[in-house]
């Protein structure tokens, strides 16, 4: 399989939609469309949790240390056990829920209101590459793909290496609020962006096509680059609230 049939997004790899098990019922977007509102929901209500228990004056920084490592380890699972995703899916929502409510709260306890207008841009921007997407105005070609991978992969490692370094004492610019720490929040935000695009066209490419239990994987796809997407524009609004 060539590099260019594969998306950024573990999720949409090719992987899971070769040696499809027969069956009648294949994906759909409705489908995929009311499990991501589902999994969505789950996210917000464990969220809503964690500001309540936050602002009681819990300690939640296992929770969110738990809620990332549990994330991990789940995903991990599903890339392995595919056929296991109708229920991996809501666990993983369930641990991301964990993960950005304490991340969430902290960020809120500190800059009000950030996290709502992060959680605006990131709606608007999946509208926008949606609409996008949808008009052709960008077309996903090889070479998109190719310069979409090549740099997501690159920004992912680069965050492995500096979380590495992280446990030796040693402080990666990319956490800092420099202006080079910001600019490489930008790109990455932007990558992430256009990680939407790649999930948009494999999805539209498998759609009525990959068997049923496959909306799952899609979901979780999407999931992904949603929470990662979010994540990038909180932490660049945050770096831009201390510098200004």
């Amino acid at each position: 399989m060539k590099i260019f049939d594969k998306t950024t997004n573990p999720a949409f790899n090719s992987y899971f939609f070769n040696n499809d098990v027969p069956s009648s019922k294949k994906m759909t977007v409705t489908g995929i469309f009311i499990k991501s509102l589902l999994s969505i929901l789950i996210m917000i209500i464990i969220s809503i949790g964690m500001w309540r228990l936050y602002s009681e004056g819990a300690t939640i920084k296992w929770y969110s240390m738990g809620g990332m490592l549990a994330a991990v380890i789940i995903s991990i699972v599903i890339s392995i056990r595919q056929h296991w995703a109708h229920f991996l899916v809501p666990l993983y929502a369930i641990a991301k829920g964990f993960f950005l409510g304490a991340t969430t709260a902290y960020a809120h306890a500190h800059f009000p209101n950030l996290p709502y207008q992060a959680i605006g841009i990131t709606m608007v921007t999946f509208f926008v590459m949606l609409i996008l997407y949808q008009t052709r105005i960008i077309i996903v070609t090889k070479k998109l793909r190719s310069v979409i991978i090549t740099a997501v992969t690159s920004i992912f490692v680069i965050y492995i290496i500096s979380w590495i370094l992280g446990f030796f004492g040693i402080n990666v610019f990319i956490w800092g609020t420099s202006w080079a720490a910001i600019l490489f929040n930008i790109v990455a935000a932007i990558f992430a962006s256009l990680s939407l695009l790649l999930d948009f066209d494999y999805i539209e490419r498998h759609k009525n096509k990959s068997s049923k239990y496959k909306e799952w994987l899609a979901t979780w796809g999407l999931l992904v680059t949603l929470v990662w997407l979010y994540i990038e524009v909180l932490r660049l609004m945050r770096k831009l609230a201390i510098r200004f």
